[in-house]
């Protein structure tokens, strides 16, 4: 019997991460690409997976230890040579294993802190977008008709343990259908789908009922003429939950106002045409602007913890790129100590990455707020979602040519509508009017973003 030992692979440069589950025991038989250990940071949850398989003969870790990159989790036992997918294979033989795309389950390396940022610091609700589960036609589903409570360890992947615990679902009332009785995402929603039947809804902050409101309608749209299911993204599956918890969970009030930016349209036109390595587009001085303003007033540049408000000195500003698979928010970091082509350039790659799925959990991580900007689309106003732990975000529309009262006419003007929506527990409404003013003033004349 040949030997290898199975060690964590690169975590996208995390270290030393807690142990906080073990899925494999000793003497049990692993196919590759199973779950040995779940791990936990405070940005990220991941499963790792085995990179072989074979027979578990010892587990060299538990739960509360530390690891990293490099350290044995489990020795394992294989007839014959072992695979040449062993722990002496670069990190990047780790690779995801193949999952039935319902089950948005944890995967490992870069991978992981990409896509689990925005879980982690915004674990999913009670989801408004459902997909096709096998218990969509209605029929009783085994894990809330029949639940047992399971002897010994559940299996569940972080983000269905996620899920459960956001709609209050005790993982042990839910019977399992994926393999060993391991429980999915599906699972979950068939049994909540089972208990919103009986009228009550969990609530993601106490889990708890919301007496009162109707069970989630369970419509047939097949009778009434032709459909067509298309599965979510997994950037839907990972931020539509996240966004119907901040939407449910913060009191959101949206302060509209618009800004001229006659001036600075032109001044943005005279840059670009003067430089050929770099397009500056209008994000790059909202981002100048805003910082402005949140040094005026920092309790935008805040976060809630419990009955403190931590106010950072430091100015991160995300912003949404559109990708095809749908938005993700990039984060600019110090972009008060960053001249308005640099920002530009790195917004621009920044976006690109996001296009090619390419970004890391470092790009998207400690934003201190956010700008949500439509550019060249259109409309006019809208109601940004403030991403927790953020207590504001910053919308922008494009910006018309519109006519101006300049105290003997009308003349056009070029203005920028502005969307401002803001935590009311943090930001009062005279705080918010006046964060909108500083910030028009600052797109106005960006020379006092220098004072």
């Amino acid at each position: 019997m040949a030997q290898l030992e199975l060690t964590v692979p690169d975590l996208g440069g995390f270290e030393a991460i807690p142990v906080i589950e073990i899925l494999v025991q000793p003497g049990e038989t692993i196919a590759k690409d199973a779950p040995l250990v779940t791990l936990e940071s405070d940005k990220a949850t991941m499963e790792v997976p085995a990179s072989a398989a074979g027979v578990v003969k010892d587990v060299r870790v538990k739960v509360g230890d530390k690891v990293s990159q490099g350290t044995v989790l489990v020795t394992l036992e294989q007839a014959g040579e072992p695979s040449s997918t062993s722990s002496a294979a670069p990190p990047s033989a780790a690779t995801p294993p193949a999952i039935p795309p319902k089950d948005s389950v944890g995967a490992v390396a870069s991978e992981v802190g990409a896509r689990m940022e925005a879980a982690a610091t915004a674990p999913p609700a009670l989801e408004t977008r459902t997909t096709t589960t096998p218990a969509s036609n209605g029929a009783a589903h085994p894990a809330a008709s029949a639940p047992v409570a399971p002897e010994g360890p559940l299996h569940a992947s972080p983000g269905t343990r996620r899920f459960a615990r956001e709609l209050g679902v005790e993982l042990r009332g839910v019977l399992g259908s994926g393999p060993n009785g391991r429980i999915t995402r599906d699972d979950v929603q068939a049994f909540v789908k089972a208990a919103l039947a009986g009228g009550a809804v969990a609530t993601p902050a106490t889990g708890g009922p919301l007496t009162g409101l109707p069970p989630w309608p369970v419509v047939d749209f097949a009778k009434f003429g032709p459909i067509e299911r298309v599965p979510l993204t997994r950037i839907q599956k990972i931020s539509g939950p996240a966004l119907a918890r901040n939407w449910i969970m913060i009191p959101h009030v949206t302060q509209n106002d618009e800004a001229d930016v006659t001036e600075l349209e032109a001044f943005r036109k005279q840059i670009n045409a003067e430089r050929s390595d770099v397009k500056v587009t209008m994000l790059a001085f909202l981002m100048k602007a805003a910082v402005a303003a949140l040094k005026r007033y920092p309790q935008v540049n805040a976060s809630l913890d419990g009955g403190e408000l931590v106010l950072k000195r430091y100015y991160h500003l995300g912003f949404a790129a559109d990708t095809p698979n749908g938005l993700v928010v990039p984060v600019i970091k110090d972009v008060d100590k960053k001249g308005v082509v640099e920002i530009a350039r790195e917004t621009s790659e920044l976006a690109a990455k996001a296009r090619d799925g390419k970004l890391t959990p470092g790009d998207m991580s400690g934003a201190t707020f956010t700008i949500s900007s439509l550019g060249s689309i259109g409309g006019t106003t809208f109601t940004p979602i403030v991403n927790a732990p953020e207590v504001g975000i910053l919308g922008a529309c494009k910006a018309e040519i519109r006519p101006q009262w300049d105290g003997t006419a009308f003349v056009p003007r070029l203005m920028q509508p502005l969307s401002f929506s803001y935590d009311h527990r943090v930001v009062d409404g005279a705080a918010a009017a006046r964060f909108c003013v500083e910030v028009k003033l600052a797109l106005a004349d960006l020379r006092r973003t220098l004072l």
